[in-house]
C-alpha cells in the first residue's frame, strides 16, 4: 500500500495537470470562437463561387470549346496528388488519427495509381514520412495562420503540375466542423474540376464571353476551396482540442477525489493503528 507522502504527492500533480487542461480548454474555446467566424463567413463566399460557376457553366455550354479548359480535361488516373490537412500539434482526441486513418484508406483504394502527397500540418507529414509515401511538399504553421496567399500557392503549384502532365487528379482531405462536437473527414476532388449541374436555363448578359469569364475563375475555385479547408480544419481541430481537454478535467477531477478516499482511508488506518500501540502499551503497563 502507497505511503501517505506518496499518495499527496499524486493528488498535487493531478491537480497541477488538471489545471494545465482546464487552461487549454479555455484557450482553445477562445480560439473557436475566432475560427468559427471565420468558418461562417467563408461558407457563403464558396457556396456563391459555385453557383457562379454553374451559371458559366451553363451559358458556355453553347460553346464548341467549352470543354478546352486544361483543368477540365479528364485524365486516366495513374498519377495522383493528395492534399492532406491535418494540425501540426495534438492533444486533441482522434482528430489527427481519423484524418491519417482516411488518408490510408485512400490509398488502398488507389493502389494501382501512383500517389504522391502534399503534407499541411506537422501531424500528417510525420505519419506518412515515416510510412515512406513520397511527399512532394510540406507546409508547417499553416493552418493556425490559415491566411489566402498560402492557399493560392499551393493551389497554383498544383495547377501548374496537373496542366504540364505530370499529375492526373488532385485530391483534398480534411476535417469539416460541423459543431464543437462533430467534425466530418472529407475527401474532395479538386482536378480535375466537376462543374455543377445547372437545373434552371440561364438567362444573364455578360461583359465578357462565358467560357473566358469559366476559365478564369476556375484557378479561383480551387485557391478558395483549400483556404476553406484551412479554415475548417482550424476550427475543427480547436473544437476537437476543447471537448480533449474537458474530458481529461473530468477525468483528473475523478482521479484526485478516489486518491482522496485513498488517502483517507491511509490516513485512517495509521491513526487506528496508533490507539491500538497506545492502548496495547498502557494494558501491558497495567
Amino acid at each position: 500500500m502507497p505511503s501517505l507522502i506518496d499518495i499527496r504527492r499524486r493528488i498535487r500533480s493531478v491537480k497541477n495537470t488538471q489545471q494545465i487542461t482546464k487552461a487549454m480548454k479555455m484557450v482553445s474555446a477562445a480560439k473557436l470562437r475566432r475560427a468559427q467566424e471565420r468558418v461562417i463567413a467563408a461558407r457563403p463566399y464558396a457556396a456563391l463561387l459555385k453557383e457562379m460557376m454553374s451559371d458559366l457553366a451553363a451559358a458556355a455550354a453553347s460553346d464548341e470549346n467549352a470543354g478546352s479548359s486544361p483543368l477540365l480535361t479528364v485524365r486516366p488516373e495513374k498519377r495522383i496528388q493528395l492534399i492532406l490537412v491535418t494540425s501540426d500539434t495534438g492533444l486533441a482526441g482522434a482528430f489527427n488519427s481519423n484524418l491519417i486513418k482516411a488518408a490510408l484508406t485512400f490509398l488502398g483504394e488507389h493502389k494501382d495509381a501512383i500517389t504522391e502527397m502534399v503534407a499541411i500540418g506537422r501531424k500528417g507529414r510525420d505519419a506518412f514520412r515515416k510510412r515512406g509515401v513520397t511527399i512532394t511538399s510540406e507546409h508547417l504553421q499553416l493552418v493556425q495562420k490559415a491566411q489566402y496567399s498560402d492557399a493560392a500557392e499551393i493551389a497554383k503549384s498544383a495547377i501548374k503540375r496537373f496542366v504540364d502532365g505530370e499529375i492526373d487528379s488532385i485530391y483534398l482531405l480534411n476535417n469539416d466542423f460541423k459543431s464543437v462536437v462533430a467534425q466530418k473527414v472529407t475527401v474532395t476532388k479538386l482536378l480535375p474540376v466537376t462543374l455543377p449541374e445547372q437545373k434552371e436555363p440561364v438567362d444573364f448578359i455578360f461583359e465578357q464571353p462565358a467560357l473566358e469569364m469559366l476559365q478564369n475563375l476556375l484557378p479561383r475555385y480551387l485557391e478558395v476551396e483549400i483556404f476553406r479547408s484551412l479554415l475548417e480544419t482550424f476550427a475543427a481541430y480547436h473544437a476537437a482540442r476543447m471537448t480533449a481537454m474537458d474530458s481529461a478535467s473530468s477525468n483528473a477531477k475523478e482521479m484526485i477525489e478516489s486518491l482522496t478516499l485513498n488517502m483517507n482511508r491511509v490516513r485512517q488506518a495509521s491513526i487506528t493503528r496508533e490507539i491500538i500501540e497506545v492502548v496495547s502499551g498502557a494494558s501491558a503497563a497495567e
